[in-house]
């Protein structure tokens, strides 16, 4: 995390740097899209190669501020540094300003000193909607995505939820026979049962496993699969699409999230035809520089 005594010149005002995340073709906010160029969208943005770098921040009368530079190693070297424990002054040069936005598109949990609390600008102050995250008690693209953040950074503990012996095998996969559950809405008009239940699981697993393996023969937008460093020779696997995420490890399973399923994760088993799929799309996968 910044300094809070960090400050970058923006709109005229000091910025006071709470934190910064990147946007680039390998890393950016999963709640801005499936992909980059769907992130960059949702921002403004034209879906530069190099990315950007997104800073998060307060001005002098506490307004939420997000600003876009285009100095992507200097975010890269100060987020290491954070993750490090180590104290970096992020401060851009103006010169790297490529857009202040107002709002924040992600939630921060801190607050600079001696600045009224963290607030949107007024209205005069912004030219658009302020910037802000995704409602936590709702369940649609955004908390999917989450949701695959969450379990690619927790894998272990993830997978040690999950008995092997549980899958049931239909066809060439695997599908765990009831998928673990985090607390979300769901509507029903008629009692689910647990036959209904597995069917629409293993349904929703084959389109998206079929939609993956249709991204080796024709790729999609830049981003929509990510391939980053995961503990021995393995490599994480992300792969989005049009209402559903998946994260595996080339060397285990996958755990697919579907918009039509809220809440729900559906563990896939390794089957004969998972290892190639992962290595395929390892191959075709965006990586980290």
């Amino acid at each position: 995390m910044a300094g809070t005594d960090d400050a970058v010149a923006a709109d005229d005002d000091a910025l006071y740097v709470l934190t910064a995340v990147m946007l680039t073709p390998a890393k950016f906010p999963s709640v801005l899209g499936d992909d980059y160029p769907e992130a960059c969208a949702a921002l403004g943005l034209a879906p530069l190669a190099d990315g950007y770098g997104l800073v998060l921040g307060q001005d002098g009368a506490g307004a939420r501020w997000t600003v876009v530079i285009d100095d992507v190693s200097l975010v890269a070297v100060a987020i290491a540094s954070w993750d490090c424990g180590m104290e970096y002054d992020l401060s851009p040069d103006e010169r790297t300003v490529v857009a202040a936005l107002p709002g924040w598109p992600l939630a921060v949990a801190v607050a600079a000193p001696n600045v009224p609390a963290p607030h949107d600008p007024e209205p005069e102050e912004a030219d658009e909607k302020p910037l802000s995250p995704p409602q936590s008690d709702t369940w649609g693209p955004a908390q999917r995505r989450l949701g695959a953040d969450e379990i690619a950074l927790q894998w272990a503990a993830w997978r040690d939820r999950i008995d092997d012996a549980d899958f049931l095998t239909d066809g060439a996969e695997a599908v765990a026979d009831q998928g673990d559950k985090d607390p979300g809405p769901r509507n029903s008009d008629a009692p689910e049962t647990d036959a209904d239940a597995d069917q629409g699981h293993l349904t929703g697993v084959r389109r998206v496993l079929a939609e993956a393996r249709a991204y080796v023969d024709t790729p999609p937008p830049l981003g929509r699969v990510r391939s980053s460093f995961a503990s021995g020779e393995a490599r994480t696997l992300r792969a989005d699409g049009p209402g559903w995420s998946m994260v595996a490890r080339t060397d285990d399973i996958a755990f697919v999230l579907l918009d039509e399923e809220p809440g729900e994760v559906l563990p896939v088993g390794r089957g004969p035809e998972l290892p190639s799929l992962l290595d395929a799309l390892d191959k075709m996968a965006v990586r980290p520089a």
